[in-house]
This record gives structure tokens, C-alpha cells and sequence, in this order.
């Protein structure tokens, strides 16, 4: 089984990797944790050595041979590939991104600090840096390999790391990428927390009793991906289109993730 985990910048892809191999008993691949190496040995931040392979594709090229060699020579090994590109480069395997609000993602990056090369003076410089980081990154990916990383019809499954603590994104994952194993036909799905969409006219105390049953029923699920919610999606919330009743007592019940559709 390999499974390949992309996502944004302080979405929290790499602590999900590091569990998926305690919990389940994968080995790790991590082209962030190679491309950091490299840019502090080079004294140079990931966004300025980002701008260095702008313009010298020899850096893209080593990791994305290695991705694609280790790939081809371990298929009976559980592998995670912790990679931008490796859902790509990687011949056969199940395709995950993980999201995150941009103001969760930056004070994420603020609380771990990755050395000297990169330090943040405050949550706004933070966010500011990884938005230009990633611009850089889809730019250089379009240059070189007319891909769009950020495209989500190139994944199996696209889960939120906001709300969500990385054990049960973990735990989700596996019973995900099981099931695509065992059908590589299955639909792509995203899921999301109830806790990301605007809910209009909620009263807490009003609605607990208005959806009782409903409530109920959804209590001690985790994610539900049988009933797909229509949304809007602006600036990293959502508004239901349509079965809003059924995101409130989500939320009411405890749901970690629904899923949906964007309109």
C-alpha cells in the first residue's frame, strides 16, 4: 500500500504522515523534509530556495527520480510519500490532500519554528510568506510540469486539518485508502468539519431540541461521506446550499467531518 500526502503549507500533512508509520506500520518518504535540509545548508529560506529552482530544474528533477525509483522498487511495502508532486511520480497509489485555514496554518508555522531560516516575527508576516510561498510553488510546478498541485480532482480524498486533531485524520485516512484498495473505482470524496461553514439563524439551545432525533442518530460518528452536502466556498468557510438542518445537527452531535460537493 502506498499512500502519497499532499496539502497546504501548516496543514499538518507531515504529523499525519509520522502517525499513519507508529499506528500503521509505514515507512515515511519526505521531499519537504529533504528540500529544508538542503536550504539550510544553502542558508537560504524554503521560499528563496523555492526561487532558486525557479530557474535550475536540476533540484525538482533528484527529488522527483527518487519519488518515482522508490515507488517502482517497493511495491509490496506500506510507504507514505510525504511529497507536493508524488501523487504524480508515484506509479500507483492513494491520493491525499490535506486543507487548512490560512489563519490556523500560519499560527501553526509561528508555534514551530524550523530554525534560523525560518522565523516569523508575527502571525500576519506568516500568513503573507506561506500565500507567497505557495504562489511561487504552483508557478514553478505549472513551468516545469504543467501541473496544478492545487487542482482537487487529482486526489481520492481531500480532508480538512483545521478543526480536526491528526489522529482521527489518520485513522481516516487508513480506512480510506483500505477501501481504495480494495476498489480503486471509488469516488473521490472531501471532507469537511461542521465547523467550517456559516450557519445562519443557529440557536444552539433551540436547534438541540428542534433536531433531536436527528442529532441522535448522527451521535458517535466520526465522518460521514454517504450524504454529500452542495456548498459555497469563500475564504476557507462554506454555505450549505441545501440540507442545512442536517450541517447543524452535525455539529450539535459532534460529527469531526461531512462531506461536499462545491457548487
Amino acid at each position: 500500500m502506498h499512500i502519497t500526502i499532499t496539502g497546504n503549507l501548516g496543514s499538518g500533512k507531515s504529523t499525519v504522515g509520522r502517525l499513519l508509520s507508529e499506528k500503521y506500520n509505514f515507512e515515511v518518504y519526505s521531499t519537504g523534509k529533504v528540500q529544508r535540509e538542503l536550504a539550510k545548508q544553502m542558508n537560504l529560506s524554503t521560499l528563496e530556495l523555492n526561487q532558486l529552482m525557479m530557474n535550475d530544474r536540476k533540484y525538482d528533477h533528484m527529488i522527483d527520480d527518487e519519488t518515482a525509483r522508490i515507488s517502482r522498487e517497493n511495491r509490496d511495502k506500506r510507504i507514505i510519500f510525504d511529497s507536493r508532486l508524488a501523487w504524480h511520480f508515484v506509479e500507483h497509489s492513494f491520493k491525499v490532500f490535506v486543507t487548512v485555514n490560512l489563519d490556523v496554518a500560519a499560527q501553526r508555522i509561528m508555534n514551530d519554528q524550523r530554525g534560523s531560516v525560518e522565523k516569523y516575527s508575527s502571525i500576519e508576516e506568516a500568513k503573507a510568506l506561506l500565500a507567497e510561498r505557495a504562489k511561487t510553488e504552483c508557478v514553478r510546478y505549472k513551468e516545469i510540469y504543467n501541473l496544478n498541485y492545487m487542482d482537487f480532482t487529482n486526489y481520492d480524498l481531500i480532508i480538512d486539518g483545521t478543526y480536526s486533531d491528526p489522529d482521527t485524520i489518520t485513522d481516516i485516512i487508513m480506512e480510506e485508502a483500505k477501501e481504495y484498495y480494495n476498489n480503486p473505482q471509488k469516488a473521490s470524496i472531501r471532507l469537511v468539519s461542521p465547523k467550517s461553514f456559516i450557519l445562519e439563524e443557529f440557536n444552539e439551545e433551540e436547534d438541540k431540541v428542534r433536531l433531536a432525533d436527528m442529532v441522535k442518530d448522527l451521535k458517535n460518528k466520526t465522518y460521514i461521506k454517504d450524504r454529500i452536502i452542495k456548498v459555497n466556498s469563500q475564504s476557507g468557510a462554506f454555505t450549505a446550499l441545501d440540507d442545512m438542518d442536517f450541517v447543524k445537527a452535525a455539529l450539535l452531535a459532534g460529527v469531526n467531518y461531512i462531506s461536499i460537493e462545491i457548487a
